[in-house]
């Protein structure tokens, strides 16, 4: 078993605490990416999702976890299960400085998490105090005008990462 962190960053114009829209923890949100198989090396073609809404029992002991998927090259089982309260949002500072920001634990067992997509609904605040949701950062970019600050807001170059975690 290894925690992977999933850390983001992204460049950030005017705006500050990048998140999903129902904050770190959201139950409904989907965190897309695709999955290398521990045991011979294989990718997933397509991306697959996990969020903490949708749970299923282990097949073994007690318990739940938020995936259970074969792989389809050496028909071992893995799980995915996501683990909360370590993550936050991208600040502007974070943007700023070119540093990422933690936003969920996944406890992976037969699998690596790779390539995370930014699919599903973002929110953001303008450094005015102006809040920006529903954002949608499947096209990298994401551009508003800013009405209370009398300025432009961008979200452009959006990056994931897994990093390795206790």
């Amino acid at each position: 078993m290894v925690n992977f962190m999933l850390m983001i960053t992204a460049e950030l114009e005017n705006l500050t605490d990048l998140q999903p829209q129902g904050g770190c923890n959201d139950d409904n949100f989907p965190y897309h990416f695709k999955l290398k198989c521990g045991n011979c090396g294989e990718i997933t073609q397509k991306e697959t999702y996990v969020s903490l809404g949708e749970t299923v029992p282990l097949p073994i002991g007690k318990g739940h976890t938020h995936l259970i998927q074969k792989c389809k090259f050496c028909s071992r089982d893995g799980t995915v299960t996501m683990i909360t309260g370590r993550g936050r949002p991208l600040t502007n500072g974070d943007s700023q400085s070119g540093t990422y920001a933690p936003l969920m634990v996944f406890e992976c067992r037969g699998f690596e998490p790779l390539d995370f997509v930014f699919l599903g609904e973002w929110k953001a605040e303008s450094l005015e105090g102006t809040k920006f949701e529903g954002i949608d950062l499947c096209g990298d970019d994401f551009a508003e005008y800013d009405e209370k600050g009398e300025c432009p807001v961008m979200i452009s170059n959006p990056r994931a990462t897994f990093n390795v975690v206790k």
